[in-house]
Parts: C-alpha cells; structure tokens; sequence
C-alpha cells in the first residue's frame, strides 16, 4: 500500500515543515524545532507561522501552501481545530507523512473523538502517514533526526522502541541515557489514528538498524492484523511488548487515556503467544531483556553452565532455570578433568560449577575457559559476589568474562551481585556488549527469553487442517434463528449446527412423556442420559436436572416425572418442553469443557480445560485465537495443569487426544466462519480411551 511506502519519509526524510513553529522558547514547534536542529538533521527544515518570524535563524513560512511540494514530513503542533484545515492543504501540496503531536482528540471525549475520525479519513483520502495525534513524535539516531518534543536524543544503538505513552516514551529515552544503551528508533503512537502497532512493525521489520523490537501498549484495536504482522516479524526479530490495562482498572483506565477500547488479558496472551511476541512482565523487565537481546546471540539450546562463587546464588539460578525452559546439565567427562585440576577438591564441579569463595581472576578464566569449550553447553551464567579475598580482582574477572565472550559464540549473561564494589568492572562488561544483571533470576529469565525466541524462530510450521462442514446449512441455522429475534442455540438445534461440522454427538431424542421417553431410550439402547429440555435453562447439571445411567424403563419413568417437578418448581417462569433421552458418552471418559468468546480485538478466543473445578475455581484453562493450527490444539490440551488425568495418571483410563483435537480444530472452523455467533459452550465433552462426544452445548447469537 501508499501508505506503507509512505512511512520511509516518516522515518527518513530529507525536507520537514514544522507547522506552528515560533520563536517563542517552550512552545511545541519552537522545542521541535531547536530539536531537529541540536541532534545534527541534516535535511531541510521549514518552520511555519503566521508572522512570518524567523525561527532559530530558520526562514520561516506565514503558510503552509508555501512549503515545497513533495516535503517529506510535516511535524503539526497546531491546536487540534487547525490540525485538520492544515492537512487538507497538506494532501494537496502533498505532504507524504506527518506527525500530530496537538492533543485533544479521542482521549477528551466525543468530540475528540469526532475530529480524529476525520483526521483518519483525511490521511486516507491522500494516503499520508500519520503518527498520532497526541504523540511526542519520533528519533531516528542513524539520521541524527530527533523530531520529538523531547530534548533529550537516544545514543545509536540496534533497538527499536514504540509506545502508546509519551510518559513511558520519555522515561524509556531517559533511562536509555542512563545506561548508556543506544537505540535505532524511538516512536510515540499517541492514539493511532492512523499508524498502528501493525504498521509500525511492517517499517521495523525490514529496517536494517533494528535488531530487537521493544513496544508498550495499552489497547490494540487492530488484533487480528498485529498478531498477522507479528508472527512476520518474530521469524526474524525478537518483539518484546509490555502492556498495560490487564486489571478491570487498569482497562478503565487505558481506555480513558487513549480514547479506545481495551480486550480481555486473556486474550492478548493468548495473541502474543501464537505470534512469538515475549511479554515483558513490567518496564524494568522490558528494558532488561533488550539489553540481552541487542548485544548477545541467542542460544543454540537449552544447556546452561552455571559459574559462581558462592552456592546461594548458583542454587538460586538453578532454580530459576528449572522453572523455566532451561536445563542444567553436568558437564562432559573431559570438562570434569579439567576442573579438577586447579579447582579445590571441595568445589563443585557438576553445574553450578561453584568455585567456592576463594576463587580468584584467574580461577574465573580457568573455569570459563573449561566450560565454554565444553560442546554440551549453548550457553554461559557467570556469577560473581563480591567476597573479601576477590574485591581487588573484580575488574580482572570482568576482563576475563569479556575475554571468553569474545573468543565463543555461545551467550554470556553476567550476574555481578553488589553496587559500589562491582561498579567498574560492571561498565566493564556494558561496555564491551555482555550483559550485567543485579541478581541472579535476571540473567537466567534474559536467557530464557533468548533460547524460547530461538525456538520460535526454528519451530515447525503450523499445519492447518481443515474439515469437511457444510456451511450453507450452518448459515442457514444462524440466519434463521437471527430474523425471528432468537439470540441462543440451545439442545436439538445446537446439535443441528454441530452436524453441519460432524461434531460428535450423542444420539438425543425430544420426549414430551415418559411414554416417549421409554420409546426413545429402547431405540438408541440403555443406558441413557435424561435432561430437562428448555431453552431457558442451561446450567442444567447445577440445578439437579440431570440424570445419567438409567437402565430400565421403570427407572425412566421416575426420573421423568422428578426431573419435569424440580424444573417446575426451581425454574418457574422456564418453558419446559419435555427431556432430552440421550445415548451414554464412552465408559471411563473425562468430562472436558471448550468454549470460545469473541473479542473485539482478536476475533474468536477458544479455551479448553477440564469441567468443574479445575477451570472454575483453579483456573486451569488454556487458551488460542481462532483459526487453530494442530499444534495449536495439541498445545491447547497439553498445556493445563491437569493433563495427567486425560493421560490416565493414578489408574485412570487415559482419554482419546487425537479425539479432542479434533473437536477444537472443528469448534475453531466453526468460530471462524460464523460471525454472528458471539460466543458458544461446548459442555461437557466427553472423552473416553476411543472417542469423544460432545453432551451439550449452546451458542449466543448476536
């Protein structure tokens, strides 16, 4: 699209018009424009203002229709009425990208929001980049273009930062300043009314100065569109996305400062882990796990050889890495002899390798040495506490770590524990591009990350199947139940659109007596299954109005007559049409729950767990986006913590998975294609040694 080819003027251009540029210092385009000016912008710059005044010796412009033709990037600090008479005259000269950094869009309310809904149309109408509107703008340090509002310019680095926020923007540049880390390129979002996350990405991942991708986000309002552009991007390039507004609070919140709606937590998880996204768990955490990914490579495996000097800390990472992804493995025979000969007998030498307190600089290099020729390990955690006999020696150890790290190609993270005593040898380490952490779960949560976006990035291609259904039938269902005004598929109907897919179901039959019912339950055979039937009770089993394993007819009878009185009684203003006789699901079979809700972000959310419970109250639930792939499904089932039981675990009958795969790539078909359902439950499934069946279920259609 224009659009996109568009945002190579954002990011690189060679003329910028400031629109609202006065010489007054503090106002917005005088800030924007001593910026572009102090971080060395080689291009042109054309300040605009009515006067006419000159702007930091810059000939100034008293209209916009008098910038060149064909400018690259128009920097708008207007008020927000003015914003949209200036891209108007924009479009036309025309401008091809422009950032808007007025606020009083949709984050003040309606008519904010009426003002950036034209603002979008107007970009469309000429296909111009915009980024905002109520944004600080952008940096770009390979081209010394800081048009921001913010004076302080990041350093040249590898990383690229976007954000919601211009709070977390600035603290982010602040913070990279500090610590001496150089970023490529530095965006604030604001509300997005036309450059999104997604387009964002689409610009970064094919920029040659990006090597890991860091975002804060608070809402994204284009879901199925990022996670499309993120599972591009994670092939090639680590993304990394902290983000806010997870708590009902926080949501609320979200949505007031950006004008927008936010999704469900689960949901975005559910989104970042099928797209390969790593989810910071808070700033510092984001900011951590860039420094690693920008200076080391990622591990070719699992392994991790712990060195240390002190057994707290190496145990604290072992334990970190067992929690994780990672393993600790013991060294190769030949690794152990090595050790063994300028190691002290008391040291331990089966990973932690922990050299005991009094290991010195050389120790650090011997033992570095030995391990990082060592082909069973992909990767190296250093650990060093500041002991007494080795405080004078702590920059010759960092020395020997930069030594090693040098001559390998395997990742090394360093842990230097302490503040004033390792200060030097940690700018040591910063400096020469290994990274140094305070404690020991850092590192090895850095490396974790580094080693699941290798795999990501060497997994197996999904593969997606896709199952024979009948699909006029089902819109057929859909959009009958739709006109006559009825919002849920209940019993005998949802079990008809379950064949349109060949759901598995049990053979079910409408008896309005209990003579029916004896006939239905001779004709599909005993035992069976009674249920109250009626469209107004759902939580059927809760209320008592279901009874399994009847046998013989007399039994029938009475469970007929108990079910339709309790009904009556607990469920007053409920039209009951009778019971639903339904065949017995396999013998010894678990009882599994999938349902899927559709987010206004994501589109269908499909979660699957064991009924009752485990996902009610535990909370064991997994959960994907719509469409699944198999491995999707096979990761769905394996991932609950109650996996054990559908394996069998304690003499149980181990249930069919391949059984209920299948059942959640057809559920997922389903979701798919049938927008009108907005959210459907599939309860209980039942799943035995040789099959699964689904008993009940019902759809809401909206």
């Amino acid at each position: 699209m224009q659009l996109d080819l568009h945002l190579k003027a954002l990011f690189e251009p060679d003329t910028i018009a400031v629109l609202g540029a006065t010489a007054e210092p503090g106002s917005p385009g005088h800030s924007v424009t001593a910026n572009l000016l102090a971080s060395g912008y080689k291009g042109k710059i054309f300040p605009v203002n009515p006067e006419g005044e000159e702007v930091l010796g810059l000939e100034a412009c008293k209209d916009v229709s008098e910038i060149p033709r064909f400018t690259d990037l128009a920097i708008i600090c207007l008020p927000p009425a003015e914003v949209l008479q200036v891209l108007e005259v924009l479009g036309e000269r025309p401008v091809k990208a422009a950032v808007v950094t007025s606020s009083g869009f949709g984050e003040t309310g309606r008519e904010g929001y009426m003002l950036e809904r034209r603002l979008e149309r107007l970009a469309k109408a000429s296909d111009m980049a915009i980024l905002g509107p109520n944004c600080y703008g952008l940096m770009n340090t390979e081209l010394s273009l800081n048009a921001s509002l913010s004076h302080n310019f990041a350093s040249l680095g590898n990383i690229s930062f976007f954000a919601q926020s211009g709070a977390i923007f600035s603290t982010a540049l602040d913070w990279a300043n500090s610590e001496n880390v150089g970023f490529s390129k530095f965006i604030s979002l604001g509300n997005k009314a036309v450059l999104s996350e997604s387009r964002i990405l689409r610009y970064l991942a094919s920029d040659p100065g990006t090597k890991v991708i860091l975002g804060y986000c608070e809402n994204l309002e284009d879901g199925q569109d990022f996670v499309r552009m993120a599972q591009d991007v994670t092939v090639k390039k680590p993304l990394i996305i902290l983000r806010a507004g997870e708590t009902p609070a926080g949501a609320q919140a979200a949505s007031a400062h950006a004008g927008a709606l936010t999704g469900a937590g689960m949901a975005y998880d559910a989104a970042f882990r099928q797209a390969g996204v790593l989810k910071a768990v808070d700033v510092e955490d984001m900011f951590n796990l860039a420094r690693a990914f920008s200076c080391q490579p990622l591990p070719e495996g699992p392994n991790v050889a712990i060195v240390t000097n002190s057994g707290g800390p190496g145990i604290m990472a072992a334990d970190m890495c067992e929690n994780g992804n990672l393993t600790i493995p013991r060294p190769s025979p030949q690794t152990i002899s090595k050790l063994t000969e300028f190691l002290p007998s008391y040291a331990s030498m089966y990973n932690p390798v922990d050299m005991i307190g009094d290991a010195g600089a050389e120790t650090y290099r011997k033992t570095l040495e030995a391990v990082a020729e060592d082909d069973l390990f992909h990767s190296i955690v250093v650990i060093l506490t500041p002991a007494a006999n080795i405080a004078d020696q702590v920059e010759d150890v960092a020395d020997a770590v930069i030594d090693i790290s040098r001559n390998s190609r395997k990742p090394v993270i360093a842990c230097f524990m302490g503040q004033h005593s390792v200060a030097g040898a940690r700018k040591k380490l910063l400096d020469a591009s290994i990274p140094c952490y305070d404690f020991p779960e850092t590192a090895v949560r850095c490396l974790d990350a580094m080693y699941q976006c290798r795999r990501w990035q060497n997994r197996e291609w999904p593969i997606d199947v896709c199952f024979r259904r009948d699909i006029t039938k089902a819109r057929s269902i859909v959009d009958r139940f739709t006109r006559v005004g009825l919002n849920e598929l209940v019993e005998l109907d949802a079990q008809n659109l379950a064949s349109a897919y060949e759901l598995p179901v049990p053979e079910t039959v409408l008896a309005r007596t209990s003579n029916q019912a004896v006939k239905a339950a001779k004709r599909i055979g005993y035992p069976v299954a009674l249920k109250v039937a009626s469209p107004q009770i759902s939580r059927k089993e809760e209320l008592g109005l279901v009874i399994t394993g009847i046998d013989n007819p007399q039994d029938l009878r009475r469970a007929f007559l108990r079910i339709t009185s309790r009904a009556a009684r607990r469920c007053k203003d409920a039209y009951i049409n009778g019971c639903l006789v339904q065949a017995m699901g396999p013998e010894g079979a678990h009882e599994t729950v999938i349902r899927f809700r559709r987010d206004p972000q994501f589109g269908p959310l499909i979660t699957f767990s064991l009924a009752g419970l485990h996902a009610d109250m535990l909370g064991d639930v997994s959960s994907r986006l719509a469409p699944l792939a198999l491995n999707d499904a096979q990761e769905m089932i394996r991932e609950i913590k109650a996996y054990p039981i559908l394996r069998g675990a304690r003499s149980g009958e181990s249930s069919d998975l391949g059984a209920i795969e299948d059942i959640l790539l057809m559920v997922s078909q389903m979701a798919s294609d049938l927008p009108q359902i907005q959210e459907a439950e599939f309860n209980p499934i039942l799943a035995g040694p040789d099959g699964a069946v689904v008993a009940n279920m019902r759809m809401t259609v909206g």
